[in-house]
């Protein structure tokens, strides 16, 4: 596996290549606008070459898209799935603009509708936004979630059930990030819950479908549905658990970014590392 982290694009998107060399990346995630806003400028063909320049500077590590947080392909308010699906397609074609091949996305929240009619919007949404981005050379990653309230994703069913939707779209994958899955009662400290946890993830979606993994630790114990990270070996996962994902050849090749404050950042990545190659 390789191991990076969601960067900052503060004054400019190539500023994530020198933050992602600074902190040791082998790989690295950004968002290409504010997660916090629905719109933004169009990026700038000046802006595209300095984009390009600097990724092939820092020896073109593999990249991923985290789409924004406004985003709710599941929601039963007809206006706000419609805003959110073209959101979705404008996240896509920045992504494609910078030769980015991924985009992640959380599936969504029902708002108290109910899973079933939750997990139907969000099929809806998906095949609509893959239709109308049939030309780009981009996917969508899926994220598990750690499940709070009315978020889908918690469990690998909802995922193998929205990638069937879409007929098993090539341009469909998963990313699992580990403080969520833990927080939805996956656990893998052990060898044999390791074992369980990806035998399940398996057979209800497919390894072929795993594209990705953001790699954090808890703050929260098992199964509590609470998506609160740590630094690596520093909550309740522990070390164990990363040891094994990090040496499981199965994921050779893979990204995994941590998502957590610049602080903890270097640290988290340094002792992957030395997990993985110990």
């Amino acid at each position: 596996m390789l191991f990076g982290a969601h960067t900052s694009t503060a004054g400019g998107l190539y500023k994530a290549f020198e933050r992602g060399t600074e902190f040791g990346c082998e790989c690295i995630q950004v968002f290409t606008k504010s997660q916090l806003q629905w719109k933004a400028k169009p990026i700038a063909p000046e802006d595209v070459e300095k984009w390009f320049e600097a990724w092939e500077k820092a020896g073109q590590p593999p990249v991923l898209v985290h789409d924004s947080y406004l985003i709710n392909l599941s929601s039963p308010d007809e206006v706000l799935r419609r805003k959110s699906v073209d959101g979705f397609v404008h996240e896509l074609e920045r992504a494609d603009l910078l030769g980015i091949p991924w985009v992640n996305t959380h599936p969504g929240s029902h708002k108290g509708s109910g899973v079933e009619n939750g997990l139907k919007n969000c099929a809806n949404s998906l095949k609509e936004v893959l239709a109308r981005t049939e030309g780009l050379g981009v996917g969508i990653l899926l994220e598990t979630t750690a499940g709070q309230g009315g978020d889908l994703g918690a469990e690998f069913s909802h995922l193998d059930y929205l990638i069937s939707e879409c007929k098993n779209d090539e341009r469909m994958g998963v990313c699992v990030d580990t403080c969520h899955i833990f927080a939805a009662g996956y656990d893998f400290r052990t060898r044999d819950a390791y074992e369980e946890t990806w035998k399940k993830f398996d057979a209800e979606i497919g390894l072929e479908y795993l594209r990705a993994l953001h790699l954090n630790d808890s703050k929260f114990d098992l199964g509590q549905h609470r998506d609160r990270h740590a630094a690596i070996g520093k909550g309740f996962i522990g070390l164990e658990g990363f040891r094994m994902l990090a040496r499981d050849p199965r994921f050779d090749g893979l990204p995994g970014t941590t998502e957590l404050p610049d602080e903890d950042t270097p640290s988290s990545i340094a002792l992957l590392k030395k997990l993985r190659d110990e």
